[in-house]
């Protein structure tokens, strides 16, 4: 537990400093090393010993899809530009997969072959988590109101995990999914819809008191509170799905305490792109 504390205690205010106040490309190589290292960790879990071949290059992609995102948003966000708004991280996608089907050819045999259960999740490992995650840098660079809305996953996500733990400690009593999370209660569920829109509100207290207004109403963060909870919690419950599978605990050991990458970040990589969506669809108007 003091490992677990110090690194929250030391981390999170370097995260906060980096996806909020520093310049926007320091979140991308942030995300950039963050995506790689999740990639390495999932790959290393669920890719199996034939699929080892891959990892590296699914690291390596996964590092290049923020870049991506970091170039396709400039671009098209520039007042003054002559470059044409190029799909980079579709052009990363297809080149991708194209080198790994490409390797599993050259090695196709009984005894040395990639299975295509390695080549899906090097594809999952090096293009869609990164691709998910990388919503954040959508976030962070989305005008003025981007150092506010980067951290709107953060907060559904880590207020909606501290409030699911403490409501599932106090009060739990019925399974949610013994088989895949034997800790996790209905209880601390509903505690987590609860913080979630905790973790909302308190955002919006304090964008609001910088000036920053993201969102327009109370139905809003109600909205985002319970439905970014609810996304982030079965994204909690998909990491843990591949973690049983393939009989692992942890996904690295990063971050004392707390695990690897991914099993920090399992639920922001589903409420990042949520978020950012739903952004899309609503141009902020309900």
């Amino acid at each position: 537990m003091f490992k677990r504390v110090m690194v929250a205690v030391v981390g999170l205010p370097l995260l906060i400093l980096i996806l909020g106040w520093v310049p926007s490309w320091a979140t991308m190589l942030l995300l950039a090393a963050m995506c790689a290292i999740g990639a390495w960790e999932l790959m290393r879990a669920a890719a199996g010993e034939k699929g080892r071949p891959l990892i590296p290059l699914a690291a390596i992609a996964a590092a290049l899809v923020p870049v991506c995102v970091y170039l396709e948003e400039s671009i098209a966000n520039a007042a003054l530009t002559a470059l044409p708004v190029l799909p980079f991280a579709a052009l990363l996608g297809a080149v991708f997969i194209f080198v790994i089907f490409a390797l599993a050819i050259h090695r196709y045999d009984e005894e040395k072959g990639i299975p295509f259960a390695a080549v899906t999740c090097a594809i999952f490992a090096g293009l869609v988590f990164p691709l998910m995650l990388s919503c954040l840098l959508r976030l962070r660079l989305l005008g003025n109101l981007g150092p506010a809305l980067v951290f709107l996953p953060l907060a559904i996500s880590f207020g909606s995990d501290t409030f699911a733990l403490f409501a599932g400690m106090l009060c739990g009593k019925h399974k949610l999914a013994p088989k895949v999370s034997p800790k996790k209660t209905v209880e601390g569920a509903i505690g987590g819809l609860i913080g979630g829109v905790i973790g909302v509100t308190l955002l919006h207290l304090i964008a609001s008191s910088l000036g920053r207004i993201i969102l327009q109403s109370p139905l809003q963060i109600l909205v985002y509170g319970i439905v970014g909870s609810a996304i982030s919690q079965i994204g909690d419950l998909s990491f843990s799905v591949i973690k049983r599978e393939f009989g692992v605990k942890d996904y690295g050991h990063l971050l004392p305490g707390h695990g690897g990458i991914l099993d920090r970040f399992d639920s922001v990589t589903f409420a990042a792109p949520a978020v950012w969506l739903t952004l899309q669809l609503t141009v902020y108007c309900f």
